[in-house]
């Protein structure tokens, strides 16, 4: 039952991921534009800011080498099997949902490394002056996979001594 909950999901966040850059890259031209103001209430605001992140999470481990976009995509192709193995063994839909959400996501942001050499990140949210980390949609998938697993951890009721092997 997870696998055919979860692969779905993870097909349908790549495909959005993979349709949202398209976009931006080739309709939007947002590399040649570099940002497009979209909300500006003064202190807060989204824009669409063209960063490549070629590196992983927050930029760390960047790098220009082929061998290095190699790398992280290799790295990232070994998290998703061993996802993918989680995955079949989920225990619950949110679980399950989750897990297919990161996977969708990595498997969108080792395209773009493949691809482009980095990843295409445009969203871009700002309070005052402060900007969080320009990101895309493979990114929120991780990031809400993540607390979603995390919350399921935290939040799930426990099992009973009966149950426990």
């Amino acid at each position: 039952m997870s696998l055919k909950l979860g692969l779905p999901f993870a097909a349908g966040i790549l495909a959005a991921d993979q349709i949202s850059k398209w976009w931006i890259l080739e309709v939007l031209r947002l590399p040649e534009r570099f940002q497009v103001r979209l909300v500006d209430l003064g202190a807060v605001g989204f824009d669409l800011t063209m960063v490549w992140n070629r590196g992983v999470t927050f930029g760390l481990l960047a790098g220009d080498s082929p061998w290095h976009r190699i790398g992280l995509a290799v790295l990232a192709l070994a998290v998703v099997a061993l996802l993918l193995r989680w995955l079949a063994r989920a225990e619950n839909r949110l679980s399950a949902l989750a897990l297919g959400g990161i996977i969708g996501g990595a498997i969108g942001n080792v395209i773009d490394r493949l691809r482009f050499g980095a990843v295409v990140d445009f969203a871009d949210f700002r309070i005052g002056s402060f900007h969080w980390y320009v990101f895309n949609v493979a990114d929120a998938a991780i990031v809400l996979g993540v607390a979603a697993l995390i919350a399921d951890a935290l939040f799930r009721p426990g099992r009973t001594a009966k149950e426990t092997p």
